[in-house]
């Protein structure tokens, strides 16, 4: 198997397309990169930035450069000596312009008897033989019908007519009666579609590639770029939706030869990928939160707490595990009760069990697990504590939860599939798009894959974990910042200082709150970190990140009901930064308390990124510093040829203070060389011990394996280092001669003090010159 040293993320769109990612070679060999990693190609609804509602899979997106762009890319590619990494997405295909998807188009006209019924995940008795398709403004919006060459249209939505339902003169209702699809208000969806989807996306219909054909159609194209060599291995876009995820990966690993595959699976705390997964490890977001707790400081937690209570006008901060119960339980009941109903719908009849009462201990027990899904019999202990958590905290459901356990834990049952495929969809949307933005002592914390009450990590338990990922998970991706991610590494790394600067948070936050007041003191925590982290940013990024967190949050206003009086609030408080004078002081001189220490933070996590266990991921652009929020904010276009300039400076000898954009590129590209080059020098993992006053404030581990490897020193908690007087005679002790990849700088065996080593950066990379 053909495997990695490391990526690069490309965001592939009409702005970008695989030509570009082809002209782009270059400089990412340049840079270090051994494989590019490009997002979704086949072809997406018609516009769309991001590939992930795919509505033809046997092509590449013309938009994104077709198939000439795929041969270009892999061409380029190989020239290089790169491997290319592609991303695909077997749970759900786009169905938001029903005439772009061919598969759902046919569903439509035919109905249960078209081929592509057995494809899409229809409950069609629910829908009395119909699939409900949730468009409308209201059910009284059926007299906005009308047929139009021979189609039945809604607005700019068009739909099939089956064979013999129309002659011309037809009242567009009687049509639309006569039809295998019910076109319904779009509130109904919460509780009455009858197809799964991509979570709540209406327009994300799931497939069932669990039945070969299905596969074989879906694939043919992807299992193609692996027949004629164009790409080397895959990224499975959120497995968990899928029916048998194990089935599936061993099927992917055999159609493609045995590739290279990676899942965006989310572990939990303490969680490990089943051992019978035909992959080699998961996207990285396990190892994003390990890195980022490095740099928070534990004495914060205390106050923190004290202040989260203090904004929730609460005698104590924020109950997590009850907080995300709730928020869980708010989506269950809410929009995803259509899937919880239909998993009601699964119990036998014959039980005679309450419908209402069904669905409410099925809610329950999925509010109640700690992790996305089981993969039965992976898990049962998981599931039967969910059950047993469940009854304790409703011990009216008791009765009914007893009765439901051997269908839950009946691994070829219809409901213990379909449990474990919908328990994801609740965590998902209940913990990452609710209780993140909800849950705000410090916005480092609360990123997708982390658990949020997990507030910092020690060094021994850092070397712990790393040691366990080198000797279970060495080909598994790490990741700093993706396309998903709340806030991006370089946000995170400044928002990590406010840890150890809580008075001046205090004080900025209740200054900021006084001259332009966000009704809502947790969310207001939020959205001012979050400006923290990502200035200097404009008005319109801003704008759209508050409005999204506020609306995620679903506290003070949602999507579907916006509280436009709050709105206004919060629009004004954003607007402050731009247009009051005292507001923008206060937010300038606030990062500069925290700078250049957000800086120290940045190159540090990157580094310890870059050369720790797996192979470590570079989402586009962050090889300069990036302030990007959550999406469509981390998704903006990257001016690459500023990258190309400035490497180039740095090959001709530029040396950039460590506050220069330039550091970190500098930093980026030496380990990501010398990985590829140096591969010897990354077979083991080893903690480096350190020695004096300030020997809390440095992680350091050696990559070698037999003999000496690469030697990784990061500063952390910079700002209190700074504040209880520096290095003062800390040092680490090397066995042998080594030079600093990133000075050129030369050591002599024995102690190393680190006010010398660290004098231009507050990190160095080291390897073996004897």
């Amino acid at each position: 198997m053909k495997t990695p040293v490391s990526t690069y993320r490309l965001q592939i769109r009409a702005g970008f397309t695989l030509q570009d990612a082809a002209d782009l070679t270059g400089y990412l060999r340049s840079l270090g990169i051994d494989w590019v990693y490009v997002s979704p190609i086949l072809t997406a609804e018609e516009g769309s930035d991001h590939g992930y509602d795919v509505t033809d899979p046997s092509t590449v997106d013309p938009s994104r450069g077709g198939p000439e762009g795929l041969s270009a890319l892999s061409k380029a590619a190989k020239e290089k000596g790169l491997g290319v990494l592609a991303d695909i997405v077997p749970n759900h295909m786009g169905v938001a312009s029903p005439k772009q998807n061919a598969w759902w188009w046919q569903l439509l006209k035919e109905g249960r008897g078209s081929k592509y019924a057995e494809a899409f995940d229809v409950d069609w008795d629910f829908g009395g033989g119909k699939i409900r398709i949730p468009v409308l403004g209201s059910d009284d919006d059926l007299d906005g019908l009308s047929v139009v060459d021979g189609e039945l249209r809604y607005y700019d939505h068009s739909f099939p007519l089956a064979e013999g339902t129309y002659t011309s003169g037809d009242n567009p209702r009687e049509v639309h009666a006569r039809q295998h699809y019910e076109l319904v208000g779009w509130r109904r969806a919460d509780a009455e579609l009858n197809y799964r989807r991509f979570f709540a996306v209406n327009t994300l219909a799931g497939l069932r590639v669990e039945i070969p054909w299905v596969f074989d159609e879906s694939h043919e194209e992807i299992v193609r770029w692996f027949r004629e060599g164009l790409v080397d291995g895959l990224r499975i876009d959120h497995p968990d939706g899928l029916a048998d995820p194990e089935g599936y990966l061993a099927r992917l690993r055999e159609a493609t030869g045995g590739a290279y595959l990676l899942v965006e699976k989310i572990l939990e705390p303490g969680e490990e990928l089943p051992d019978t997964f035909e992959c080699e490890g998961t996207t990285g977001y396990d190892a994003l939160a390990d890195v980022d707790r490095l740099f928070v400081d534990p004495a914060a937690e205390e106050y923190l707490n004290s202040l989260d209570a203090r904004l929730r006008d609460a005698e104590s901060p924020a109950n997590y595990a009850a907080m995300i119960h709730g928020t869980k339980r708010r989506i269950a009941d809410g929009i995803l009760r259509s899937e919880i109903l239909r998993l009601a719908r699964l119990v036998p009849p014959s039980m005679d069990l309450p419908a209402e009462k069904v669905a409410d201990a099925i809610a329950e027990v999925i509010c109640c697990f700690p992790i996305y899904r089981t993969y039965l019999p992976y898990g049962k202990d998981v599931l039967a504590e969910s059950i047993r958590r469940a009854g304790e905290s409703r011990a009216d459901l008791n009765e009914v939860l007893e009765l439901l356990t051997p269908l839950l834990m009946d691994s070829s049952g219809a409901l213990a599939q379909r449990f474990q495929q919908t328990s994801g969809m609740v965590m998902a949307k209940g913990v990452e798009d609710t209780a993140f933005f909800r849950y705000s002592r410090l916005g480092t914390l609360t990123e997708v894959g982390a658990d949020p009450t997990e507030f910092a990590v020690s060094t021994d338990v850092f070397h712990r974990r790393m040691a366990r990922r080198q000797q279970a998970l060495p080909l598994s991706m790490t990741t700093l910042s993706t396309h998903d991610t709340k806030r991006s590494e370089d946000a995170r790394a400044r928002i990590s200082v406010i840890s150890e600067a809580v008075p001046e948070w205090e004080l900025f936050l209740g200054t900021v709150q006084e001259l332009a007041p966000i009704p809502d003191g947790p969310l207001a925590a939020l959205v001012w970190q979050s400006i923290v982290g990502a200035w200097p940013a404009d008005r319109g990024r801003l704008q759209s990140y508050a409005l999204k967190a506020a609306r995620e949050a679903g506290n003070s206003t949602n999507w579907t009901d916006p509280n436009q009086e709050f709105e206004r609030h919060l629009a004004a408080a954003v607007d402050s930064v731009f247009d009051s004078p005292e507001v923008g002081a206060a937010l300038t001189n606030f990062v500069a308390e925290l700078e250049p220490h957000g800086t120290s933070n940045s190159l540090s996590a990157k580094l310890v990124q870059l050369t720790m266990p797996g192979v470590p991921d570079v989402y586009q652009g962050t090889e300069f510093r990036d302030g990007s929020l959550t999406d469509p904010d981390n998704r903006r276009p990257v001016d690459f040829q500023a990258r190309i300039t400035a490497l180039a400076e740095l090959d001709n000898g530029a040396s950039p203070a460590f506050t220069d954009e330039a550091a970190k590129l500098l930093v980026v590209s030496r380990a990501l060389r010398l990985r590829r080059d140096r591969p010897e020098l990354f077979s083991g993992y080893t903690p480096v011990g350190v020695h004096g006053a300030a020997a809390g404030h440095v992680v350091a581990f050696d990559r070698g394996a037999a003999g000496r490897g690469a030697l990784t020193v990061a500063t952390r908690l910079p700002k209190r280092l700074a504040r209880e007087g520096g290095w003062r005679g800390t040092a680490i002790e090397v066995s042998g001669n080594v030079r600093d990849e990133l000075t050129g700088a030369t050591y002599g065996a024995g102690n190393i003090l680190l006010e010398t080593l660290l004098e231009k950066y507050p990190v160095a990379l080291l390897v073996p010159t004897d």
